[in-house]
């Protein structure tokens, strides 16, 4: 009994044994099959099929209206070659693929594996996917990733552009496409005459948004207006760029770069944030900041955070800082146009023969006249110059005139101690060269003056007061003085009173005074007790509407 047992077991073992031993295609047959059977190509039409061992031993050779069906994909041709065991087929003459109601595909070749399912489309190859169309001689369609690819140069066509490249791909589900060597973007597509040329070298392209991906040097022009970018995006249907990494903006001899850069080619505006450049070659002058916005329609300009507008039109450049600079452009694209800068707050400006500090400015291109606002003060050399309101004249961007209205003040420093001072209603400084020529001071004029004698060696001080006074200078010296009848005392310097030292509104601001283009960002406003009086400015009295019919009335 233990035998028979023992013999049963072992018979049951083994069978297992062989069981197992079986292939996983031979245990999983029925499974396998209906897999199998869902990957095959299928023929399911053709109007002769033949076999021919001299061309092949293992084709089957069709002819006319010639159709096959894989995994969902209906393909068509003239004319096929039917590898039924390797599951392929090598089609010619009329060649279609249609994948759904989106997808279609045409040419004159198409060799088609239903094992790894990739199609090679050659000659004459069309691709139609929704509104896009993508013309090529050679093809690669993986339907199992659904992506085509073309190597020998394509064109895509869509809605709103047409790309050319050497080498692409385009993936429907996604509508993305990928372009690489001597790509060009035109919008819009022929035969209308381009508005936008973008030519890259690399580029991502959605069909669906029209977005453009810049991922290497890439140049687009859009009339006059020239973007160079190797990091952004341009969208082809609202025709804006998003640019990033130091992209340029240039436009007739203007030039806009930033850390990002935004502009619209439908408005002709564009905003650049961080470490911003604007640059207008032509009349050499430039703003920089970390924001900045223009608007090449209208000529408007702004520049914030860390604004700086810079004037290098002369051999001795200009730097001025301030909270905020816009610049308004009259009469343009006219032979009169002029500019106009506003300049605010807490402006301070520096140049190795200039400095000036003040709240406010305007400069208007017009009749090159620069106005400061708000106790203003300018610096020359030793020479010190301030009121309730400078404004500077210039000819051909050389200072021409220096008008300081009320309270104005002019003091030269001699030494630690002693200063060089005139006082008066108003003041006015002509220039030569840019040297100064001759300056003239109107009402309640005071003077306190130390003349030096032949051996440069201070002797006194006079104290003048009269009501117009011109100094006349050479080689930044006094030349000589001209002033109608004055009263005025004469101190030797050992003698000279302590209150006669300084006139009454004296300051000497050399601690507000800018140092160098770098220290204009640092506002030191004056010391408490040193502000300018208030002037009021009398006006004439309004009639109010409420007198007149009182008057009427009566």
């Amino acid at each position: 009994m233990n035998q028979r047992l023992s013999a049963i077991c072992t018979l049951i073992l083994f069978g297992i044994c062989l069981i197992l031993a079986l292939p996983p295609a031979k245990r999983d047959r029925d499974t396998d099959r209906r897999a199998e059977a869902g990957s095959r190509v299928h023929l399911i039409h053709a109007d002769r099929l033949y076999f021919d061992d001299r061309v092949s031993l293992t084709a089957q050779f069709l002819v006319g209206n010639v159709q096959f069906s894989h995994e969902g994909t209906l393909m068509y041709c003239d004319s096929a070659m039917y590898y039924e065991a390797s599951n392929s087929f090598d089609a010619f003459g009329n060649v279609r693929m249609v994948q759904g109601d989106t997808l279609s595909l045409d040419g004159d070749v198409l060799y088609y594996n239903g094992i790894d399912q990739l199609a090679r489309v050659r000659y004459n190859v069309v691709l139609r996917h929704r509104e896009t169309t993508l013309y090529t001689d050679s093809l690669d369609y993986d339907k199992l990733f659904g992506l085509g690819y073309f190597f020998e140069g394509g064109r895509l066509v869509d809605q709103d552009n047409e790309l050319t490249s050497d080498w692409g791909e385009y993936m429907p589900s996604t509508r993305e496409a990928v372009f690489n060597y001597n790509v060009k973007l035109v919008n819009p597509q022929p035969p209308a005459p381009p508005r936008t040329t973008l030519v890259s070298d690399t580029l991502h392209y959605n069909t669906g948004t029209g977005i453009a991906h810049i991922v290497g040097p890439s140049n687009i022009d859009h009339g006059d207006n020239h973007i160079y970018s190797e990091s952004g995006y341009y969208d082809s249907k609202n025709e804006r760029s998003y640019l990033l990494q130091r992209s340029i903006l240039s436009n007739k001899g203007k030039q806009l770069v930033g850390d990002s850069v935004t502009w619209s080619n439908l408005d002709n505006e564009g905003w650049a944030f961080g470490n911003v450049v604007y640059e207008d070659a032509v009349n050499k002058n430039m703003l920089t900041g970390n924001y900045c916005y223009y608007n090449d329609s209208t000529g408007y300009c702004e520049a914030t955070d860390s604004a700086v507008a810079i004037d290098y039109s002369q051999r001795d450049t200009m730097y001025v800082h301030a909270d905020t600079f816009k610049v308004f452009t009259y009469n343009k694209d006219t032979d009169s146009t002029y500019r106009i800068l506003h300049g605010y707050h807490h402006l301070r400006a520096y140049s190795k023969d200039i400095q000036a500090v003040c709240d406010s400015m305007v400069y208007n291109s017009q009749d090159s006249c620069l106005t400061m606002y708000k106790d203003p003060i300018l610096w020359q050399v030793e020479q010190q110059l301030l009121g309730e309101e400078i404004k500077a004249f210039f000819n051909d961007s050389t200072i021409d005139s220096v008008h300081v209205l009320r309270q104005a003040l002019s003091v030269e420093r001699v030494d630690s101690i002693h200063y060089n001072q005139v006082a008066g209603h108003e003041m006015r400084s002509y220039f030569i060269g840019g040297d100064p020529h001759l300056t003239t001071t109107r009402g309640n004029v005071f003077v306190n003056y130390y003349p030096f004698d032949d051996d440069s060696v201070m002797i006194e001080m006079n104290h003048t007061e009269t009501t117009l006074l011109k100094l006349y200078m050479k080689d930044r010296k006094v030349d000589r003085i001209w002033m109608p009848a004055a009263t005025g005392t004469m101190y030797p310097i050992p003698l000279i009173p302590q209150n006669m030292l300084y006139l009454e509104n004296f300051a000497w601001f050399d601690y507000i005074r800018p140092l160098d283009k770098d220290d204009i960002f640092e506002w030191r406003p004056k010391k408490a007790g040193t502000e300018l009086k208030k002037s009021i400015q009398r006006t004439a009295p309004k009639q109010k509407l409420s007198d007149i019919r009182k008057k009427t009335k009566e």
